[in-house]
């Protein structure tokens, strides 16, 4: 199987999606599996795929952070409301800023815009020229018309790049709920700070970043991870907690794609699903992959 395709992707992810994986490969004629191959591929356990895949896998350059995301904790602090909140309800985001200074906050720099989406974990990247009000309400018009379900609310943390005039008339004239986190509570949005260290940082690391031509390609760059990693990144959510012998244990659901979340959810039109499905049934993984490897190693060229 493709290297390229798993080495950013858990064993506990990748084993219930094999199926798929397969399938969308070969229809890419990227793979000729016989049929007992198959059947024997899709009954490794995870432990078994872990140790196939030890050699194999990738390893970040030193110097990614080794910062995790928090637990999960969400209370909002309302600025306006449309539309009640609704975690379970695709359409409602966290938003959030990922600086790309080069340990330096001296002089001008490129920022991502990251939104994640509650419900089905579908996310979103748009480099940005500064975090200015127009610069940063310009990314999130952009991640709406995106999205493959209808923008129904946003929540930001406390910052003034979020919390202002522009940003807050644009969601007033789109009717888009717009909450914040509690100050101080970096939790509150562990949504988005996760996909910030798992999606941002492991793509582009933490080089400096702050010419036009290092946004093009970063935007460039994320036109196709963002299909990438929703089509192809299965995902787990937190579906419940119980106390065990003292201890929190938490319970997730089978993982699956942010694609397949939005199409198992009633609440997405079924207009919204067509569209979406006719671009998956377009979409190679491996050329994704290469086209992202391929920006990568563009802007690097370009910081040096």
């Amino acid at each position: 199987m493709q290297h390229v395709i798993i080495h950013n992707m858990s064993y506990l992810r990748l084993q219930p999606f094999l199926p798929e994986l397969v399938s969308v490969l070969e229809r890419f004629h990227e793979i000729e599996l016989s049929d007992e191959t198959k059947t024997l591929l899709f009954s490794m356990s995870s432990a078994t795929i872990d140790r196939c895949l030890r050699k194999e896998r990738f390893e970040h350059r030193k110097r990614l952070s080794s910062t995790k995301p928090g637990t999960l904790l969400k209370h909002q602090i309302p600025i306006q409301t449309f539309t009640p909140w609704e975690d379970e309800k695709p359409g409602f985001l966290e938003i959030d800023l990922v600086a790309h200074c080069g340990g330096s906050l001296e002089g001008q720099f490129l920022y991502t815009l990251t939104a994640t989406d509650i419900a089905t974990g579908w996310t979103e990247c748009v480099a940005i020229p500064n975090k200015t009000q127009i610069g940063v309400t310009k990314g999130v018009q952009l991640i709406r018309r995106r999205l493959p379900f209808p923008l129904l609310g946003v929540d930001s943390d406390n910052g003034t790049e979020f919390i202002n005039a522009t940003l807050l008339r644009y969601c007033w004239e789109k009717k888009i709920t717009f909450t914040r986190s509690r100050p101080y509570r970096k939790n509150d949005q562990d949504h988005v700070e996760q996909k910030n260290w798992s999606v941002v940082r492991h793509t582009v690391g933490y080089d400096r970043f702050e010419s036009a031509d290092q946004l093009a390609v970063m935007n460039r760059l994320y036109a196709d991870l963002r299909l990438y990693i929703n089509f192809f990144q299965p995902v787990f959510k937190l579906i419940g907690k119980e106390q065990l012998e003292g201890k929190m244990k938490k319970i997730y659901d089978i993982p699956a794609t942010p694609y397949r979340r939005v199409l198992s959810s009633d609440l997405v039109s079924f207009l919204h699903k067509v569209r979406l499905t006719n671009l998956f049934v377009t979409a190679n993984p491996v050329t994704f992959r290469a086209n992202i490897d391929h920006y990568i190693a563009r802007l690097w060229h370009l910081v040096r």
